[in-house]
């Protein structure tokens, strides 16, 4: 495959992921919506492990990795379906824009990584004004949109603390290998939430819920998953950067045009605030250097 078309990919399906989230749970409840999403795409992933003779160990080298995949694969995937239920499809994607600027504060903690930089602080600060600005200040704070909100922040302070988690063990895992193991440690949580939480198969379900849990199964986890290391590993960081600031635009453009999501000014000022946030965090040393040689 070529670079430019898996690329396109990744920016297809992380733009088209929040509203499929969306539908899966239309009528069944998230809890269902995420199981068996799961349970399709472990059985997938393991078919794919197989047929492509993945190495897949199963070790006390191995192992730490799979529980810090399973972080994310559970834990942050149940909170983000949680908070996609009281907010936009469009909206879960612009808060989730804010995984690079969460990352770095965090990878300053864990990692000792470097914060301390015009560009990174004005950053992170613009992301979090851009939160603020999404909510109506003259209607007061709605309920149901805070919930939402926290639930896709709590979803990308899971997501940071499982990508850190990875980055600090450096296991040498295939990306399907690293999916597969993560799957199988969070699928007996899932399967436990569903018996606990609904208990029922819903296999009346409309014909757009089961579609869409498919979409996710097959193409936003494991297809998805593998594009992506894939460019990862063919194109320079700043590349990939450019993904997160397009999805969120489209996937409020997406989420209008077929859900019929408004987008509030409101929505769009803090998308742009974030936005921009994201930009200074990826570019911004490049602009000091260009303003200083100007200065000079």
């Amino acid at each position: 495959m070529s670079v430019p078309a898996a690329y396109l990919g990744i920016i297809l399906i992380w733009a088209t992921t929040p509203l499929a989230i969306k539908w899966s749970s239309y009528s069944v409840g998230f809890v269902f919506g995420v199981s068996a999403r799961m349970v399709l795409a472990t059985v997938i992933c393991l078919l794919a492990i197989t047929v492509f003779r993945i190495p897949f160990l199963w070790n006390s080298k191995t192992r730490p990795s799979y529980f810090a995949a399973a972080l994310s694969i559970y834990g942050a995937m149940m909170a983000v379906y949680w908070g996609a239920q009281y907010i936009s499809s469009g909206l879960v994607s612009v808060v989730y824009g804010l995984l690079p600027l969460v990352t770095t504060v965090l990878a300053a903690v864990m990692l000792r990584g470097k914060l301390l930089q015009p560009d990174k602080l004005i950053g992170v600060a613009l992301g979090m004004a851009g939160l603020v600005v999404i909510f109506e200040p003259q209607d007061g704070i709605n309920t149901a949109t805070l919930m939402g909100v926290m639930g896709v922040l709590i979803s990308v302070f899971l997501q940071s603390m499982s990508m850190l988690w990875l980055k600090r063990m450096a296991a040498d895992v295939a990306p399907l290998a690293l999916t597969g193991g993560g799957l199988l440690i969070a699928l007996p949580f899932y399967l436990l939430t569903w018996w606990v939480v609904d208990g029922d198969l819903h296999l009346d379900m409309p014909l757009r819920n089961g579609m869409a849990i498919m979409y996710l199964s097959t193409v936003a986890t494991v297809i998805g998953f593998a594009l992506f290391y894939y460019v990862l590993k063919r194109l320079p960081a700043d590349a990939i950067a450019i993904i997160t600031l397009i999805t969120p635009v489209l996937a409020l453009l997406l989420g209008n045009r077929f859900n019929g999501e408004p987008i509030t000014l409101h929505v769009m000022a803090g998308a742009g605030l974030i936005l921009t946030g994201l930009a200074l965090h990826y570019w911004g040393a490049r602009l000091w250097t260009v303003l200083n040689k100007a200065g000079s």
